[in-house]
């Protein structure tokens, strides 16, 4: 499997949350019903791309292995992104993408002549980014990013119909819980770095990919 697909993956989301967010929600809200297509349309190319890394996977001894890239430099700390595409994650990948596509198809009823239609959309495009990108992350700082996203998105999702006192309680009691298992999580990576030796080549390096044999 090429790694641009697998990226694609990740991506097909995010263009579908970018395309209803930025262009359907604010100049074409009137063809609303623009946003749950293409949002299913982004979530099965997902899932037939999941669902061919899971084949692929089987093929490569349950691995596969690409280098990360280059993303940012902070002083002498190169920070790098890349897919870690086991047959775990693959699997994982299916389950993401099918559950996500199934709520696609019942929201296109239950949403109808709601007039957030494509808000809601475009923040369920953004979970199930988030929840991808959170699956098939290669380092332990991605993780973390991925999760916050994952938390904000169900913030929005959990506080969708915010006029309504008892969603936006919920949302915010939600935020408060999730935040407060990102601060035991945060703790307990700033302790893995310090015990593996953060940043140095011969340690435990959280930014860059591990070669999988």
């Amino acid at each position: 499997m090429p790694e641009n697909l697998a990226w694609a993956i990740f991506f097909f989301p995010v263009a579908s949350f970018i395309g209803i967010g930025f262009v359907i929600r604010p100049f074409f809200d009137q063809y609303k019903k623009i946003s749950g297509y293409l949002t299913i349309l982004a979530v099965s190319a997902s899932l037939i791309l999941s669902i061919w890394a899971v084949f692929a996977t089987a093929s490569h001894d349950a691995h596969i292995s690409w280098e990360s890239h280059h993303w940012l430099t902070v002083g002498n700390l190169e920070i790098r992104i890349g897919i870690l595409m086991d047959s775990l994650t693959a699997i994982m990948l299916v389950v993401v993408c099918l559950v996500s596509l199934m709520v696609q198809f019942y929201s296109q009823g239950y949403m109808a002549g709601d007039p957030g239609y494509s808000r809601y959309y475009a923040v369920m495009s953004f979970f199930t980014a988030s929840m991808i990108g959170l699956v098939m992350a290669s380092s332990i700082l991605q993780v973390f990013v991925f999760w916050e996203l994952v938390g904000a998105s169900s913030y929005l999702l959990i506080g969708f119909w915010y006029h309504r006192p008892t969603a936006a309680r919920a949302a915010i009691k939600a935020f408060l819980v999730t935040r407060l298992g990102d601060l035991g999580f945060m703790v307990a990576i700033l302790l893995l770095f310090l015990q593996q030796g953060v940043f140095a080549s011969e340690g435990l390096n959280p930014l860059e990919i591990t070669d999988i044999h």
